[in-house]
């Protein structure tokens, strides 16, 4: 029986493209999935398995493991942040790349990462535990019911993850910083020093410009 196709995030109505890619990438996740289960179930003993990229606690748990929703990793060019050339929103490009949420028994277990290798897409990574169970609290809290009103965006050099959630009612975008926006712009510390809340909630992207910049311009000063 064919499998569903995975459901499909992205920060403004889907294009075609997009829609395509999405189940290309989707179908690539559910393939590989299935031959990583059977590789580790026969060559790996029962129990827990030591420096394994997903979070179960014995390897039998695979055999329930699925593939769950999609999203495209968007980021933004340091340069453009740096030399504030618009908005976070608008400076944010799609990279080709999409992640799914592995999950087991509805629990997210980790992250496939998916990417296309001339005309076929291929699982180039497995794990992110704890950004999948990061990534999927915040997505169940803030996203729609196709999720359609969010994106994924990760400024590498930065090294920060955030979802942008496009409100429904006014059709602001605003942002929330993922785990590793918050330990590396120290977000909690700002926050304390200007007596503002912990920082892990909707803000206006215009509020993580400038902690972005400084991250931004400290990590390309020091691989000069």
């Amino acid at each position: 029986m064919a499998q569903p196709p995975a459901r499909v995030l992205a920060g403004a109505p889907v294009q075609m493209a997009d829609a395509g890619q999405a189940q290309a990438a989707g179908a690539a996740a559910r393939r590989d999935l299935a031959q990583f289960v059977q590789h580790n179930l026969q060559t790996r003993q029962a129990g827990q398995p030591a420096e394994f990229p997903l979070d179960i606690n014995d390897i039998q748990d695979l055999k329930d493991a699925k593939i769950g929703y999609g999203f495209q990793v968007y980021t933004i060019d340091p340069k453009d942040i740096v030399a504030g050339r618009g908005g976070l929103s608008s400076m944010a490009k799609p990279t080709g790349v999409w992640r799914f949420i592995i999950t087991v028994h509805d629990k997210p277990i980790g992250l496939a990462t998916v990417e296309r290798s001339g005309a076929a897409w291929e699982t180039v990574a497995y794990g992110a535990a704890v950004l999948s169970k990061d990534v999927e609290a915040l997505m169940a809290f803030h996203g729609n019911a196709e999720r359609s009103n969010l994106r994924f965006i990760r400024v590498f050099q930065a090294q920060s993850d955030f979802l942008e959630v496009v409100s429904g009612n006014d059709g602001k975008a605003r942002f929330a910083p993922l785990q590793s926006a918050r330990e590396s712009l120290l977000l909690q510390q700002r926050a304390q020093k200007n007596g503002k809340p912990a920082g892990d909630g909707l803000a206006d992207p215009a509020e993580y410009l400038e902690p972005l910049r400084a991250a931004v311009k400290s990590n390309m000063e020091a691989f000069r």
